[in-house]
């Protein structure tokens, strides 16, 4: 008999401030930046965010969602022998945010560690994790995603300042015996490395170049749609499925037109897609995840369904994700 993976538990958190494209768009003019709610709206489906307090941290949201998680797996932090956590704004740049996280639940021992691939970063944790725990190399895991996305935008560039927020999404994967993880696929592109970046870095205790997103939106979207597609349709080969078994899609919340031209080319009706972008904006690695235990939570994701879990982000990459709980 096989070993597979399955989700076990889902779990989110958003940081409490809840910042409407009305008080958005109030600051920026402070700074002499038009915008409205209407504006970023039709252009991106977006009508609020969440931002986390100076104080807080992407480990301190995921301990939070991964809580969460634990809680509706029945099980506790010690029962974990694998903790990845997907980010791209971690608390430090080292140790990793996921030794943070393993602290901060009160577990130890465990391997610990961070995957970094921005949008996509949550489709490549799960990835990873699903393939150690088949391996037999850890029983049970928790895979997070968790970003404050505000520490790194440049609110003096609307075209990207309105896109991003902060919050967690964390999941429960457990050794199991039926099919949970059916497939994935993931890639990357150094080639496009400069459509979507932060290009800053640090040396000699100073900041070297720019430390805020920079994007360059079309390019961005033309390659989404596209590689989105393209993940998707391999990962159902792999799975020995067509588009016809895919009940729901989870897509990452990047920009509700992404999302609605990914569901036409997957020939999926908007109704069967799980969107949570008008309320969190897109929360990067965390998106998926967050809107994976709304889909749960709300009882529209039911057991034994399939669910197509894929994104996009700064590198470029790209990957999917198919499970049924």
């Amino acid at each position: 008999m096989g070993i597979y993976s399955r989700i076990v538990g889902t779990g989110s958190y958003l940081p409490p401030r809840r910042v409407s494209n009305a008080e958005l768009a109030v600051q920026l003019a402070e700074r002499g930046i038009e915008t409205s709610d209407e504006w970023i709206a039709e252009r991106t489906g977006i009508r609020a965010r969440h931002f986390a307090e100076r104080d807080v941290t992407s480990s301190d949201l995921g301990v939070q969602a991964a809580r969460r998680a634990l809680e509706a797996a029945g099980r506790q932090p010690d029962e974990i022998d694998l903790i990845i956590v997907a980010t791209s704004t971690p608390d430090m740049v080292f140790p990793s945010c996921a030794s943070m996280v393993q602290y901060k639940l009160g577990a130890s021992g465990s391997p610990a560690f961070d995957v970094q691939a921005v949008c996509s970063g949550f489709v490549y944790a799960l990835t990873v994790a699903d393939a150690m725990i088949r391996a037999g190399t850890a029983r049970r895991a928790l895979v997070i995603g968790a970003e404050v996305f505000s520490r790194i935008l440049n609110f003096d560039d609307r075209t990207t300042c309105v896109l991003f927020g902060d919050g967690a999404g964390a999941v429960v994967l457990e050794q199991s015996e039926q099919p949970g993880i059916l497939a994935s696929d993931i890639h990357a592109d150094g080639r496009y490395r400069d459509i979507l970046c932060v290009p800053g870095h640090v040396y000699g205790g100073e900041i070297i170049g720019e430390p805020l997103l920079r994007m360059d939106g079309q390019a961005v979207f033309k390659l989404a749609v596209s590689l989105l597609d393209s993940a998707a349709r391999a990962t159902l080969e792999k799975a020995g499925l067509e588009l016809g078994d895919i009940d729901w899609l989870v897509p990452h919340q990047a920009n509700i037109r992404i999302m609605q031209s990914t569901a036409r080319k997957l020939r999926l009706p908007m109704e069967q897609v799980i969107v949570t972008v008008a309320e969190h904006g897109n929360t990067s690695a965390a998106s998926i995840p967050l809107a994976l235990d709304e889909g749960v939570r709300s009882g529209k994701i039911k057991p034994g369904q399939r669910f197509l879990m894929e994104g996009v982000g700064g590198g470029f990459t790209w990957g999917a994700v198919l499970a049924q709980l």
